[in-house]
Protein backbone atom coordinates (compact mmCIF):
# COMPACT_ATOMS: atom_id res chain seq x y z
CA UNK A 1 0.00 0.00 0.00
CA UNK A 2 1.46 3.32 -1.03
CA UNK A 3 1.60 6.34 1.25
CA UNK A 4 -1.01 8.09 -0.91
CA UNK A 5 -3.39 5.15 -0.31
CA UNK A 6 -2.97 5.48 3.45
CA UNK A 7 -3.96 9.14 3.26
CA UNK A 8 -7.23 8.08 1.64
CA UNK A 9 -8.09 6.11 4.76
CA UNK A 10 -6.92 8.87 7.09
CA UNK A 11 -9.32 11.21 5.28
CA UNK A 12 -12.18 8.95 6.43
CA UNK A 13 -11.56 9.69 10.12
CA UNK A 14 -13.83 12.78 10.37
CA UNK A 15 -16.74 10.81 8.88
CA UNK A 16 -16.16 7.85 11.19
CA UNK A 17 -16.00 10.13 14.21
CA UNK A 18 -19.56 11.25 13.47
CA UNK A 19 -20.93 7.71 13.67
CA UNK A 20 -22.40 6.98 17.12
CA UNK A 21 -20.93 3.45 17.31
CA UNK A 22 -17.50 4.59 15.99
CA UNK A 23 -17.36 1.50 13.82
CA UNK A 24 -17.79 1.11 10.11
CA UNK A 25 -17.92 -1.87 7.78
CA UNK A 26 -17.53 -1.10 4.09
CA UNK A 27 -17.55 -3.32 1.05
CA UNK A 28 -17.82 -2.73 -2.67
CA UNK A 29 -19.47 -5.13 -5.13
CA UNK A 30 -17.91 -4.38 -8.50
CA UNK A 31 -20.42 -6.47 -10.43
CA UNK A 32 -23.38 -4.68 -8.84
CA UNK A 33 -21.47 -1.37 -8.70
CA UNK A 34 -22.78 -0.97 -5.18
CA UNK A 35 -21.04 0.33 -2.07
CA UNK A 36 -22.30 -1.17 1.19
CA UNK A 37 -21.72 0.86 4.35
CA UNK A 38 -22.74 -0.66 7.68
CA UNK A 39 -22.73 1.22 10.97
CA UNK A 40 -22.84 -2.03 12.91
CA UNK A 41 -21.90 -5.61 12.05
CA UNK A 42 -23.75 -6.40 8.83
CA UNK A 43 -27.20 -7.80 9.58
CA UNK A 44 -30.65 -7.92 8.07
CA UNK A 45 -32.58 -4.66 8.07
CA UNK A 46 -36.12 -4.43 9.33
CA UNK A 47 -36.97 -1.68 6.86
CA UNK A 48 -35.41 0.34 4.09
CA UNK A 49 -36.08 3.21 1.78
CA UNK A 50 -34.46 4.47 -1.39
CA UNK A 51 -33.61 8.14 -1.72
CA UNK A 52 -33.80 10.33 -4.82
CA UNK A 53 -29.99 9.92 -5.00
CA UNK A 54 -30.27 6.11 -5.44
CA UNK A 55 -29.06 5.38 -1.93
CA UNK A 56 -30.85 2.67 0.00
CA UNK A 57 -31.08 3.56 3.68
CA UNK A 58 -31.40 0.43 5.84
CA UNK A 59 -33.05 0.53 9.25
CA UNK A 60 -33.23 -1.64 12.34
CA UNK A 61 -36.26 -0.22 14.09
CA UNK A 62 -35.80 3.55 14.05
CA UNK A 63 -32.00 3.36 13.76
CA UNK A 64 -30.10 3.63 10.51
CA UNK A 65 -27.81 0.62 10.35
CA UNK A 66 -26.44 1.06 6.87
CA UNK A 67 -26.47 2.51 3.41
CA UNK A 68 -26.26 0.94 -0.02
CA UNK A 69 -24.93 3.38 -2.58
CA UNK A 70 -26.05 2.36 -6.05
CA UNK A 71 -24.02 3.29 -9.16
CA UNK A 72 -21.07 3.80 -6.84
CA UNK A 73 -18.35 4.08 -9.49
CA UNK A 74 -20.16 6.96 -11.16
CA UNK A 75 -20.00 8.93 -7.90
CA UNK A 76 -16.24 8.66 -7.43
CA UNK A 77 -14.40 11.89 -8.10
Amino acid sequence: MAIADIQTFINLIPSIQQIPEKALWVSYDQEADALYVNFKKPCAATDSEITDEDVIVRYEGDSVIGLTVLHASKRAG
